[in-house]
């Protein structure tokens, strides 16, 4: 029974985010509890379930909100203006260039292992960018999300530690044979960003070309205001606040602040000051000086205090960016009611128990392989937690049975699952804030991202069987 209903509700949750039919408000809440309640829990029980999971993701949803204030205000400031006109001019408003860009800088802020950091870090970072020259936040978000997942095999990530927690096997142990792959894993996304890069740099074009014929016969220079080569025009450096981009996620719905308040809104004369309290406030988050939520909201207590002193000031501050900021917590709340239903309940033991049951003997001397290739797509089954020390312990030991060592189940697994795929997980919170800070819908991003993201899944599979780290048969 568990097990039916866990395989319905997660089919049920994927395919309305997928199609964007409710909110993902709706899709995480009401279907869990209904299926709680049709499985024979008592209203009290799922109440349980459901608090346990709000509780765990409560710290990510303040952290959240306050982080989204934060970079808001700093960008009413004009903290972001100087470095979009900057690296707009290094790049010559190249697309490729900037879709480059974005791999690089996920891949270097997610060194510590932290997917909530990166985000936090790129995606505020790059949002003026690709609205400053009309790229779509879809893409923004999924080059994010590929340059953290491959780095997020690291021996300190999260699935490389519970991998080892669970085999036994040191994490470094695990990870140091990858290395080549994850090497080529590397090259791979940024080969991914150069020809996404390409495409967005033709669509640009095109655009461009379809509005100077649809403005004929004005004179040219006073055609396209977005193109390959030119910008977006002089206001479009704010850009739309994290958050706040139009239902198809392509970035182009207009920000809080229109341009003539946005320049009354800068603070020049306070410009360095804000620069050393981001940088500050980077550096606390990534050596965790402090639990992430609380340094969002000293650092908000100060930016407010410095840049726009005053009851009235600082109220129109928040209350303009608090829309985008409570429309994700509240998605994020209700991915840990999903959660907590599904993890309390027991329906992810049961479909992992399932799932390693009726599997064929005949893939058994196989099974790291197709555990492999299966890797991404588990992702959106199964949380890190429950793969990793729920599914992982009995493939090992199916796969025991066949000669196949623990440690190359862990290894295939971590080609892939919750690591390249964490990013299109519904059943990780930073994957909500992945797509919050973009303002890109969930299904939007998943089927944008999760053929990316499987490629080079795969792209790492083959690299691993060919330098005899994961065995292609065993025997």
């Amino acid at each position: 029974m568990l097990t039916a209903m866990g395989f319905a509700t997660i089919g049920v949750v994927l395919v309305l985010l997928l199609s964007n039919r409710v909110s993902a408000v709706v899709a995480l809440i009401g279907v869990p509890v209904a299926a709680a309640l049709v499985a024979g829990f008592s209203p009290a029980e799922i109440g349980t379930f459901a608090g346990d999971g709000i509780t765990g993701v409560a710290t990510t949803a303040a952290m959240f909100v306050f982080a989204i204030l934060y970079f808001g205000v700093m960008s009413d400031a004009g903290l972001f203006a100087p470095v979009v006109r900057r690296v707009l001019r290094f790049a010559g408003s190249n697309p490729v260039t900037i879709a480059v860009a974005t791999v690089v800088l996920a891949m270097a802020t997610h060194l510590d292992g932290a997917g909530a950091t990166t985000f936090l870090i790129t995606i505020p970072a790059m949002i003026p960018l690709y609205d400053a020259l009309g790229m779509r936040r879809v893409v923004l978000a999924a080059l994010t999300g590929l340059g953290a997942g491959v780095m997020n095999l690291m021996p300190w990530g999260g699935p490389t530690a519970r991998a080892a927690t669970a085999t036994g096997v040191p994490a470094n142990e695990l990870w140091i044979p990858l290395i080549p792959a994850q090497a080529v894993g590397v090259l791979a996304c940024l080969a991914i960003a150069f020809l996404i890069g390409h495409r967005e740099r033709a669509r640009l074009a095109a655009v461009a070309t379809a509005t100077a014929t649809e403005t004929e016969p004005v004179s040219a220079g006073a055609g396209a205001g977005v193109s390959a080569g030119t910008g977006a025009g002089a206001g479009a450096a704010a850009g739309p606040r994290p958050g706040s981009a139009g239902g198809d996620g392509s970035g182009t719905a207009s920000g809080p602040v229109e341009d003539s308040e946005a320049a009354l809104l800068r603070r020049p004369r306070v410009y360095w000051f804000n620069v050393a309290l981001t940088v500050a406030t980077v550096a606390a988050l990534i050596a965790g000086v402090m639990p992430p939520e609380l340094l969002f909201m000293l650092a908000l207590v100060i930016a407010l205090v410095v840049n726009y002193p005053g009851l009235s000031a600082q109220t129109d501050r928040v209350n303009a960016h608090a829309r985008g900021a409570m429309l994700m917590a509240s998605t994020l709340l209700a991915a840990g009611v999903f959660l907590g239903v599904m993890e309390n309940s027991g329906m992810i033991e049961a479909m992992a128990t399932a799932l390693t049951g009726a599997m064929p003997a005949a893939i058994g001397p196989g099974l790291p392989l197709f555990v492999g290739v299966l890797a991404v797509p588990l992702s959106l089954l199964f949380g890190p937690d429950a793969y990793y020390f729920a599914v992982m312990p009995v493939l090992s030991a199916v796969g025991a049975t066949f000669g196949v060592g623990a440690e190359s189940i862990a290894q295939a697994s971590i080609i892939g699952e919750e690591t390249v795929g964490f990013p299109i997980s519904p059943m990780t919170g930073s994957f909500y804030l992945l797509t919050g800070l973009a303002g890109v819908p969930i299904g939007t991003h998943i089927r944008f991202l999760l053929p990316w993201a499987w490629l080079v899944s795969l792209i790492m599979l083959a690299v691993a069987l060919a330098t005899g780290v994961i065995p292609l048969w065993a025997g």
